[in-house]
């Protein structure tokens, strides 16, 4: 199918509103040995989770976090490693599991904004665009799809294109765009927004605000 994508704008934000829950804070306050937010007013919570991690050591916190996001993925060991790494590098823009990037960014910005800079700044976008059939009609379209329509308005240089040009510029099968497109909402399918990280889309890479794309049947590997 024919689209006709238009991109509005990419905003660049150090967090992404909404990700964590009421649940999340008070949940993570009992973790940091703060037992009443159960209790406490919903509008102090992020402040008081704030508070609460600071007590800690910056590696200590990070751990505290990452078991709590990460139950069963790391093991004690890959949580102390990554904890550490999160103090020298930004681990979300490196992390080689790339479907875990986008909550390492959001722990790592929830522990930047608690210890005032002691963790890297992590950045991420927020791309509106729409995407509009030429020869149909609109339809949900996934991460996988998005990336693919955008090819064409990406600079050679950009991230994906460079470790994926097969998968986002042939009509092959591309898992990762899953992990890389950590959000994507749409009201009416034709306007649409996605947040990735910065290291993934950013301004630069936009070569093209308006052009075309072919979308086409994804075929099976066999």
């Amino acid at each position: 199918m024919n689209y006709q994508i238009v991109i509005k704008r990419i905003d660049t934000v150090n967090e992404v509103e909404g990700y964590w829950s009421d649940e999340d804070f008070v949940q993570l306050l009992e973790k940091f040995n703060y037992p009443d937010g159960a209790t406490a007013d919903k509008s102090s919570l992020p402040e008081l989770l704030e508070m609460a991690i600071s007590d800690y050591e910056p590696n200590e916190a990070a751990e505290i976090v990452l078991k709590y996001k990460f139950p069963d993925r790391l093991s004690d060991g890959q949580i102390e490693q990554v904890a550490h790494n999160m103090l020298i590098d930004k681990v979300c823009e490196e992390y080689p599991e790339i479907d875990m990037q986008g909550t390492l960014f959001h722990i790592n910005q929830l522990l930047f904004k608690a210890y005032n800079g002691k963790f890297p700044n992590a950045k991420a976008s927020v791309v509106y665009f729409s995407l509009t059939p030429t020869d149909g009609e609109p339809q949900k379209l996934t991460a996988e799809n998005v990336l693919k329509l955008l090819d064409n308005g990406l600079s050679d240089r950009n991230l994906i294109k460079r470790l994926f040009e097969n998968q986002i510029s042939h009509n092959i099968p591309f898992p990762e765009a899953e992990g890389i497109i950590w959000q994507l909402t749409t009201e009416d399918d034709i306007n649409y927004n996605l947040v990735t990280s910065e290291n993934w889309i950013n301004k630069e890479d936009i070569t093209e605000y308006e052009f075309e794309s072919v979308l086409e049947e994804i075929e099976d590997e066999v």
